[in-house]
């Protein structure tokens, strides 16, 4: 017997709150202190929703997988105390209910991207990339990004430059966590038959591809204030969460615990995310910090 709990945890709410606070950072850099309550609303808990349905439809997709995997095989599904049915009415109801509220209380291009997000998420991602290609994660990265560009959307209505540097930025961030995961659950993944860069290359090839990410990454960071869209104090969390994200993914090279090098890569990577998200939120001098591009152009 499937309890509320069970249903609860078919929408992953770990991924739905960082999520919205990637949510919440891309609105405020967008509103410079313009705040308006129901579209913020509007756009954090349409979102939410949303994602809430990706990930249930996930859930049923990946079943088999599940099963096979120490992390997850005792869900719900897996389990037998939800059906693939109730689950999939579940999933469809969340989706319809997120996508009205972003329909009904932002504009079209948020609902655009929300669906953008949510079919890469839902079908090239989880039905078929995840288990073909080493490349899953990279077309995996796209929907994850989405969020912050969701946030700055509905309050600008247009895919500029700002906009596109946080998909940027978004989509750097998840490789190397990705492949942080991926090595310190490696077993599982090779259970599963999922085709991970890890598994496919090997841990010394992920690890250059982390670190040459993290490398990405920053640059891409540091470029949001550099071009004007957002301040110093971003500037300054930017620079050194993304140094420190770095320096311990150098530590790589020189230790013998390849487990325990990445779980610390996949926590500093919660950390930066969470720090630049929060930075975007409440950087006051973000008015007053001209476009440092400009002076070089």
């Amino acid at each position: 017997m499937a309890k509320m709990g069970d249903y609860f945890a078919l929408t992953k709410p770990g991924i739905i709150g960082g999520n919205t606070i990637s949510v919440m950072g891309g609105y405020f850099l967008a509103a410079r202190g313009d705040f308006d309550l129901l579209l913020f609303m509007s756009a954090v808990v349409g979102l939410a929703l949303v994602i809430a349905s990706g990930c249930a439809f996930n859930n049923v997709i990946d079943r088999d997988i599940d099963a096979v995997m120490s992390r997850t095989r005792t869900r719900a599904l897996v389990q037998g105390r939800i059906t693939p049915f109730a689950a999939l009415c579940f999933a469809a109801l969340l989706g319809i209910a997120g996508f009205a509220v972003l329909a009904l209380g932002t504009n079209g291009l948020t609902v655009a991207l929300a669906g953008f997000g949510y079919a890469i998420y839902v079908g090239a991602y989880s039905l078929y990339m995840k288990r073909h290609s080493e490349y899953g994660t990279l077309v995996g990265s796209l929907s994850g990004a989405v969020p912050p560009v969701v946030g700055y959307c509905a309050v600008t209505n247009q895919l500029d430059a700002g906009a596109l540097t946080l998909l940027l930025i978004f989509c750097l961030w998840q490789m190397p966590h990705s492949y942080a995961i991926a090595i310190f659950r490696m077993d599982d993944y090779r259970a599963a038959s999922i085709p991970v860069l890890p598994v496919v290359r090997g841990i010394a090839s992920a690890r250059r591809y982390i670190l040459g990410y993290i490398v990405a990454f920053i640059a891409a960071s540091l470029a949001l204030a550099l071009a004007g869209y957002a301040g110093i104090g971003y500037l300054i969390v930017a620079l050194v969460m993304g140094s420190y994200w770095l320096y311990q993914a150098v530590q790589g090279y020189h230790g013998s615990d390849d487990i325990r090098w990445a779980r610390r890569v996949f926590g500093v990577s919660i950390l930066a995310i969470t720090a630049l998200s929060v930075a975007m939120s409440l950087d006051a001098s973000l008015l007053s910090l001209p476009p440092l591009l400009d002076r070089w152009l």
